[in-house]
């Protein structure tokens, strides 16, 4: 069973979350399906208490709204190391 919480707050990248059951690590990604199909990856940064975390998003949070569903994936943001990398620079 996955750990699902819902937007709050969104404020440019900072999305506020709010967590029924368990919060995330600090670091956990976090995942929000967008209305285009997509999904966009958030970052638990700090846990304000009473369920609620704050969480940085890795992209454009346009079209994001109170209520949308997020999942703890568990883990933190990772990227996979090979050919598809080298020579990549990341800035996170």
């Amino acid at each position: 069973m996955s750990n699902v919480g819902k937007v709050l707050q969104v404020i440019g990248p900072v999305v506020d979350v709010e967590f029924a059951e368990n919060l995330p690590e600090i670091y956990n990604a976090l995942e929000i399906k967008t209305a285009d199909g997509g999904k966009l990856v958030l970052e638990a940064h700090q846990h304000q208490g009473g369920g609620k975390v704050r969480a940085v998003a890795m992209g454009a949070t346009d079209g994001l709204k109170r209520g949308m569903e997020v999942v703890d994936t568990g883990a933190p943001i990772a990227v996979p190391v090979g050919k598809e990398t080298l020579g990549r620079m990341f800035n996170l």
